[in-house]
């Protein structure tokens, strides 16, 4: 929903199940009503979309775009952003390091996001702006060796260019202008703003200024903008807090660089405190529930000379708990954004707060999107349905940014 000047509010449909275009689209009819009359009666309901890629190739080759407009229209909605993250299967499966597949080195992936950018551009009204969410181009563990890793990093900036080229066109025949959001996250080859920083300065811009220079003979300030303004970045906010960044500093980091943000997922991490007086045994019993076999949940300790120590997974850093030297620990789990606290156990809301008053005085995003998918954590006095969950979560947003 439009909350302000240039200012829309949503939440990531990932949080309902489906991967067909027939289950999406059923799951949307079911739900987007009701939250709607909720929350934006009297105004626009934006959607952040998310599709598989099975689902947006069956949505662009059957033809469904035109029954979609018409159901959106019908119902006063309308699709702002989308999540290019997961390209399969994300629910009632083992996802784990499988999320991350395809990468960018694979047509698989340039295409699937080829195929989102066109859905987007027929769903968003001309001279309007929409965005995409895709993953930080690969995961860390697969990469072996430096040769490799330039491999991948080079190969990423071709395909990424591709898109970018597309996005460049749609814009100048149509007026749409769609921007690919890359979201950095824990574990993956760009996980931190310093990585992130570095890839656009030394890699990305210089391989898209090479490209576009070879292909349409633009100059290098002529270049730079047009990747600038086309490739920006996602700001999940649990995952920049588990890796103890301050967002005040990342934002200015961003900036300074000239690095656009696309859009703020608005996330909350799990936080676990271990002090000197901490209760080890009872907080460990509660924090052990969260570890599951759905997800990874990447984590990482900072110890009492504020190194860093990183694990894959949960279960993996659990085996490392009674380190007394290890007194905070940051799990990548996205719990509601409502609650500051879980029993013995934390959550880095505050960063969201931070991340929401940096807003108010610098408008460095036109896109918010509430992405939580773990209602379960919750005590059972808590729980709601869904949608009243969902409801929840967009109104403590709300309540926030008054």
């Amino acid at each position: 929903m439009n909350i302000s000047e240039n200012l829309d509010l949503t939440y990531c449909s990932n949080i309902h199940s489906g991967e067909t275009w027939e289950e999406v689209f059923s799951t949307l009819q079911k739900n987007i009503p009701e939250i709607k009359k909720s929350i934006s009666p009297d105004k626009s309901f934006g959607i952040g979309l998310r599709l598989s890629a099975e689902a947006a190739e069956t949505l662009l080759a059957e033809n469904h775009i035109a029954d979609f407009k018409n159901w959106l229209s019908g119902n006063d909605c309308y699709v702002f952003t989308m999540n290019g993250f997961p390209f399969g299967s994300f629910h009632n499966t083992v996802v784990k390091d499988e999320v991350y597949k395809p990468d960018w080195t694979t047509d698989f992936r340039l295409q699937y996001t080829l195929d989102l950018i066109n859905v987007l551009a027929e769903l968003i009204p001309e001279n309007s702006e929409g965005g995409i969410s895709t993953s930080p181009l690969s995961y860390k563990p697969w990469i072996k060796d430096t040769k490799q890793l330039e491999w991948v990093i080079k190969t990423s900036c071709f395909h990424l260019m591709k898109c970018v080229e597309e996005l460049y066109v749609l814009r100048q025949t149509t007026g749409k202008f769609i921007h690919l959001d890359i979201e950095p996250e824990p574990s993956c080859l760009l996980e931190n703003s310093d990585e992130t920083v570095f890839f656009f300065k030394n890699w990305l811009i210089p391989f898209g200024i090479n490209y576009f220079n070879e292909k349409h003979a633009f100059t290098k300030e002529e270049a730079t903008r047009i990747i600038t303004d086309h490739i920006q970045v996602c700001y999940d906010v649990c995952h920049f807090a588990v890796e103890f960044e301050e967002p005040e500093k990342v934002i200015q980091k961003f900036q300074e660089a000239g690095i656009k943000i696309g859009k703020v997922q608005i996330s909350s991490a799990l936080k676990v405190l271990t002090g000197e007086n901490a209760d080890r045994k009872k907080i460990l019993e509660h924090y052990s529930k969260f570890a599951e076999s759905t997800y990874l949940h990447q984590t990482i300790a900072k110890a009492v000379d504020g190194k860093l120590l990183h694990f894959s997974d949960l279960p993996e850093a659990l085996k490392n708990f009674e380190n007394e030297n290890l007194r905070e620990w940051r799990t990548h789990y996205h719990v509601p954004v409502f609650m500051p606290t879980y029993n013995e156990l934390q959550s880095t809301q505050e960063d969201i707060l931070k991340t929401l008053s940096v807003l108010k005085n610098n408008k460095f995003t036109n896109h918010l999107e509430v992405e939580t998918y773990t209602w379960e954590v919750l005590p059972q006095e808590e729980r709601l349905p869904m949608n009243d969950s969902i409801l929840r979560e967009l109104n403590w947003v709300l309540s926030q940014l008054k």
